[in-house]
């Protein structure tokens, strides 16, 4: 019994020992992690402080409004006036009051280049001068001394080559005031001024948010999309945060910076182009087959006309897709190059702006 005794005692020795030897290595880990959660709490509450001062200096920089109660007929009255104030600013820009009611007719200049490419005038000047952009990637453009010239079969003989320091990118070119402005091969969404004369970079600028898409899911060569119109220079592009749809941007073009910019309801998807009158977008769509096109969406960046009201607007019977179409302000007509690699013209019929009832 004494031998089984001490058996006894020896195995619950050996077992306490074992138990106090686990609890002080459990003691040890909880000693470690409660040294870890104290500095992770630290660390919360240095956080926290440093927010309260931060909102402490916003404050007195900023000294909050008092809460008070808005009639909400003073806050309608108070968009309104937003609004009157914000048309206001492009009126001042140039005052417009046209809308497109139909493509008339269609004349077929001339097939030349590529299936890709555009072509147009200055819309500012006199000139009668013809800029061709072959293709979706060149830095060498031609100019002809008015569209006469361009049109005869030795037509190349009467071109200047006019070589760019850098390439453009897609179809969305445009000439304006003696200047080119194109988005530039390789870039992601910088957009330079080019001197024609001179062909020297006069000024550039990046556009927020553009580039990461096609503009139109039909042209999936041009990522940015400049438009002339009567009220200046603006840029067109898709934006994937808001379901690809198009966004557009009035750009001040003396200092190559954005004015102001829209978020539009028109989609990217089926459209090969769009152009601007009187500051309204006009979004064209179309087929992959090449179906008829036609204007299924507008945008009024001063709010006249309402999308939801506007009636569908078909192009001639001719069928097949565009690769640009470019308004000329000063001529009310539409240059555009097919995908048959026809440079062709399109006459516009408009009317006063109304609200579309």
């Amino acid at each position: 019994r004494l031998m089984k005794c001490d058996q006894d005692m020896m195995k619950y020795g050996r077992e306490l020992y074992d138990f106090s030897k686990e609890m002080r290595t459990r003691l040890d880990s909880l000693s470690v992690s409660k040294t870890e959660f104290q500095n992770e709490v630290g660390d919360v509450v240095s956080r926290v402080e440093r927010i309260e001062r931060d909102i402490d200096y916003l404050e007195n920089q900023s000294p909050l409004q008092p809460c008070v109660e808005i009639d909400d007929k003073l806050l309608e009255q108070q968009v309104k006036e937003a609004k009157t104030k914000k048309k206001a600013k492009l009126k001042g820009v140039g005052d417009c009051d046209v809308m497109l009611t139909s493509v008339k007719s269609i004349k077929i200049v001339k097939k030349a280049g590529d299936i890709h490419g555009s072509w147009m005038k200055d819309p500012s000047k006199n000139s009668q001068k013809i800029y061709f952009f072959n293709g979706t990637k060149n830095n060498t453009l031609l100019e002809f001394p008015s569209i006469k010239e361009f049109t005869e079969s030795s037509f190349l003989q009467a071109a200047r080559n006019l070589t760019l320091p850098f390439s453009w990118q897609g179809t969305g070119q445009v000439v304006y005031n003696g200047f080119l402005y194109f988005h530039k091969s390789g870039s992601l969404n910088e957009i330079l001024k080019v001197h024609i004369r001179n062909r020297t970079v006069i000024d550039r600028m990046l556009l927020p948010g553009a580039g990461r898409t096609p503009a139109y899911s039909l042209s999936p060569h041009t990522f940015i999309d400049l438009a002339v119109d009567e009220l200046g220079l603006w840029s067109i592009h898709a934006d994937l945060d808001t379901g690809s749809n198009l966004v557009i941007t009035k750009i001040d073009r003396a200092n190559m910076a954005v004015e102001h910019n829209w978020d539009t309801t028109c989609t990217s998807k089926d459209a090969e182009g769009a152009f601007f009158i009187c500051g309204t977008l006009y979004v064209v769509y179309n087929s992959h087959q090449g179906g008829r096109s036609r204007i299924q969406c507008l945008y009024d960046v001063q709010d006249v006309i309402s999308n939801d009201e506007a009636p569908v607007l078909y192009f001639p019977k001719r069928y097949g897709r565009h690769s640009v179409l470019h308004y000329n302000p000063k001529e009310k007509q539409l240059y555009a190059w097919d995908d048959d690699g026809y440079q062709t013209i399109y006459k516009l019929a408009t009317m006063k702006k109304k609200v579309i009832s």
